[in-house]
């Protein structure tokens, strides 16, 4: 097996949880409240329904459930439909260095294989800080933006992750990688021109993936001996590169380190809407003549405006599209779930501010991203008067995180609608308990829905 694969290998199979830190321990069941909570509020969704169906028409030896409806599905179809609920609203955390995507995509088979196996919740939460660790080593290490979507990052995140509920070895972990490596490198496509539902699939898909190639390790089944150091393999594709340091070595561990949503909407959009809502505050949103918004690289995304983004008509579209989040925030003076309905897309209001918005890149926030997330805005006034705002980070960001109090409230607003409040603080409650929970099956019982 090639040597990458090997070092990642090696750390994987021995990470226990006695090597974990007071703050990743914290951290991860932070991520498993606002993952869980984000999961809740996307119980409805068309694509959740839609997951949710096809996992009931497996099932698995063991078998897993699905969460809310608690319906048993195989562990893999469990996670596939687990994994399209968190990640539809787009409102769970992210990470970027030099590529970027939703580390919290990983908890998905954490919960599927975990609710399977009766796993505990140390091994939940050993099983999940090592997804993070290594997802975000990937953007660490691998430039972005190259024609392959993140969700390669997290197929092979969750692979590790289910290997390790799944007790493998080193040989076998290794195996597990190179099963993930090899077939799922996917497109970027997903997320180009008028975005489809495929959009909050796509890592859900990984995790399915995850699962079944160390499901596939564990019975002996092996994979190319360099699937990432070989002629065709990873690196071939993606660039040469070489791991960072892996966290509990000397270093933090990197679930510490993401940044969480406080907002339902792209990561990139995040400043931006900080900035918007500050400026609102000052000026008439019906007085506004013109917008002009300065920010880091991804204005080149929206310099044509004939792209999707400038007129989204499908709510995938609207939620990667900076310059519609930032006219709603503007004209609402907030960004919730419902910006992105139909009726709201519609609206001829926002429309025409569309209309008079700029969205261009300025070389010196370019520079400084990703370590700050530079915004700035001019509203130009029709009395000619002009008001700005910049804003360099946003609430959540690892610099600026929410408070415990705040992210429990998040978990609150869109579980209770589900559950009911005594019951989704119940939820919340026992998940600070994590380390302490025999069966993580428990956690995933009580977010059975009232249907």
């Amino acid at each position: 097996m090639d040597q990458h694969i090997r070092e990642l290998a090696a750390y994987a199979a021995s990470l226990k949880f006695d090597e974990l830190s007071d703050h990743a321990v914290h951290e991860c069941k932070r991520r498993f409240i606002d993952t869980i909570g984000c999961a809740l509020g996307a119980f409805d969704a068309d694509t959740s329904r839609i997951a949710r169906a096809v996992a009931g028409r497996y099932s698995g030896k063991p078998s897993a459930r699905v969460l809310g409806s608690l319906a048993p599905s195989s562990p893999e179809h469990a996670a596939f439909a687990n994994g399209v609920m968190l990640r539809y609203l787009d409102f769970s955390d992210a990470y970027y260095m030099k590529s970027s995507g939703h580390p919290s995509d990983t908890l998905a088979p954490v919960l599927s294989l975990g609710d399977a196996l009766h796993s505990d919740g140390k091994a939940a939460i050993t099983a999940a800080v090592l997804g993070y660790e290594v997802f975000c080593n990937f953007s660490d290490v691998v430039e972005h933006e190259q024609g392959w979507d993140y969700v390669f990052q997290t197929v092979v995140a969750c692979a590790v992750t289910s290997g390790k509920l799944l007790g493998l070895d080193e040989g076998q972990m290794a195996q597990a990688i190179a099963l993930a490596v090899t077939p799922n490198l996917a497109l970027e496509q997903t997320r180009t021109g008028t975005i489809s539902m495929w959009k909050n699939c796509a890592a859900a898909n990984a995790a399915r993936n995850g699962i079944f190639a160390a499901m596939l390790a564990k019975d002996g089944l092996t994979g190319p001996a360099e699937a990432m150091d070989g002629k065709w393999g990873l690196q071939s594709v993606v660039g040469k590169f070489e791991w960072a340091p892996f966290g509990g070595r000397g270093g933090p561990f990197r679930v510490t380190q993401t940044h969480m949503k406080y907002f339902p909407a792209v990561v990139h959009s995040q400043s931006g809407i900080a900035a918007a809502l500050a400026l609102r505050a000052e000026v008439d949103p019906a007085k506004i003549d013109r917008v002009n918004i300065e920010t880091y690289w991804v204005a080149r995304r929206y310099a044509d405006r004939n792209v999707p983004s400038w007129r989204p008509e499908t709510h995938e579209t609207a939620h990667l599209s900076v310059p519609y989040i930032l006219a709603a925030a503007l004209l609402d003076g907030t960004i919730t779930t419902e910006s992105y309905s139909e009726a709201r897309r519609s609206d001829p209001r926002l429309r025409n501010l569309l209309d008079r918005m700029t969205v261009t890149e300025q070389p010196e926030f370019t520079k400084v991203h990703p370590h700050a997330w530079p915004y700035r805005i001019e509203a130009i006034m029709r009395s000619g008067e002009s008001k700005v705002m910049r804003k360099d980070y946003f609430k959540g960001h690892a610099r600026d995180p929410m408070s415990d109090a705040e992210v429990e409230a998040k978990a609150r607003q869109l579980g209770a609608p589900r559950l009911g409040t005594q019951r989704v603080n119940a939820l919340i409650s026992r998940i600070w308990q994590l380390e302490q929970v025999r069966d993580v099956g428990e956690i995933v019982s009580l977010t059975a829905v009232n249907q």
